[in-house]
């Protein structure tokens, strides 16, 4: 079985020589069909809940995230795992559409199997952060409604289980972000669960 990083040159070189035949088809439906979908999904819903939706995420948010795996500045452990080696060769004209493919996508539906109770507190968190811990509302960057606004992302509908390991992961700084390490540094994992359960809702 190929590897994904082998999958992904492949695709690569499919659309470089599709293009130079003069097709009019588009380049990035076949990357995603043939690369993106293996782990988010076809029309961008993934059905493993570490690799993220990215149906109906903001166009702006998707270039830019791209172009840090091209250029490693994301550094996560899952942007190392997966995303350096698939986005290392991808050029600006693709990633643009690849983002604008996604953007079009109809967004997940929001997950009815999370705890009430801990949907509640997130809540609370994302509409009026924590004052205590200086920890701001979520919604005023993200929209009201998570639906994500240019460089903000869309957070309404995403996994969980992602959700959460990226709060931790600008927390530690593994994933370098000044604004979010600043808003997250006094959360505990308890109320980073809870605010990924409320988005997993929505």
């Amino acid at each position: 079985m190929r590897s994904l990083a082998a999958v992904g040159l492949a695709a690569l070189l499919l659309v470089g020589a599709s293009a130079t035949a003069g097709t009019s088809k588009p380049a990035e439906p076949n990357i995603v069909t043939d690369t993106c979908s293996q782990c988010h999904g076809n029309n961008g819903i993934s059905s493993t809940a570490w690799f993220p939706n990215l149906a109906a995420q903001t166009k702006t948010y998707l270039e830019t995230q791209l172009k840090n795996f091209r250029n490693h500045s994301r550094a996560d452990h899952y942007a190392k795992a997966y995303m350096w080696n698939m986005a290392g060769t991808l050029p600006d004209k693709m990633i643009k559409e690849i983002a604008e493919y996604y953007k079009e996508q109809q967004p997940p539906k929001g997950s009815t199997t999370e705890n009430p109770q801990e949907v509640a507190a997130g809540e609370a968190i994302f509409k009026n952060g924590i004052t205590s811990e200086n920890v701001p509302a979520c919604g005023a960057c993200h929209g009201a409604n998570a639906e994500g606004n240019s460089m903000f992302p869309r957070l309404a509908g995403q996994h969980r289980e992602y959700l959460v390991a990226q709060l931790q992961a600008f927390r530690d700084k593994s994933r370098n972000n000044a604004i979010m390490y600043a808003n997250v540094q006094h959360m505990t994992d308890a109320q980073m669960r809870a605010v990924a359960a409320y988005l997993a809702s929505l």
